[in-house]
C-alpha cells in the first residue's frame, strides 16, 4: 500500500474533510462567545471598573457581591418573526447572548458603598476603599 499525498494548497476541501472534520463547529463556537473588555484602575480612594458593553440597557445587567467576589453578568434574548402578507410563516430568528465576569475584591474595600452606572455603552463600577486602607500622604520624619 502506498501513501497518497494530498495537495495542501487546494482551495476546495475534500468531501471527507467536510463530513468528518469537527473544526468547523469549534470555529463557530469560538466566534459566538465573547467577553466584554474590562479596564480596572486603582486610585488612592477606590477601584474603578469599566466594562465595554454597548447596545444594552441598565436593566440588562446583574451585579452581585458574594464573599468578596464581584460578579457582573448579562443575558439577552431576542426573537424576530416575519410573516408574509397572506399570513403564512416565512422566517423566524432567535438571538441569545450572555456573559459573566467575576473579580476577587481585596479585604480593603467598602462593600456596602459599591456603586454602578451605565452611560454611553460603558458600565462603570466604583469600588471604594476603606479609610484605614487608603495610602497616607508621604511625610518627612526629622532625626533628633
Amino acid at each position: 500500500m502506498s501513501v497518497i499525498k494530498r495537495n495542501q494548497d487546494s482551495w476546495l476541501p475534500s468531501i471527507f474533510e467536510d463530513l468528518f472534520n469537527d473544526s468547523r463547529l469549534a470555529d463557530v463556537n469560538q466566534f459566538s462567545t465573547t467577553l466584554p473588555a474590562v479596564n480596572i484602575k486603582e486610585t488612592k480612594d477606590d477601584f474603578q471598573v469599566d466594562v465595554a458593553v454597548p447596545g444594552k440597557k441598565k436593566e440588562d445587567f446583574t451585579i452581585e457581591l458574594d464573599r468578596n467576589v464581584l460578579t457582573i453578568s448579562s443575558e439577552d434574548k431576542s426573537e424576530n418573526e416575519e410573516t408574509s402578507e397572506d399570513g403564512r410563516f416565512t422566517r423566524k430568528e432567535f438571538n441569545y447572548s450572555s456573559f459573566q465576569r467575576a473579580f476577587n475584591l481585596p479585604e480593603t474595600v467598602e462593600q456596602e458603598k459599591i456603586e454602578a452606572t451605565y452611560t454611553d455603552g460603558v458600565l462603570h463600577i466604583c469600588v471604594p476603599k476603606r479609610e484605614d486602607s487608603k495610602q497616607k500622604a508621604k511625610r518627612m520624619i526629622a532625626v533628633s
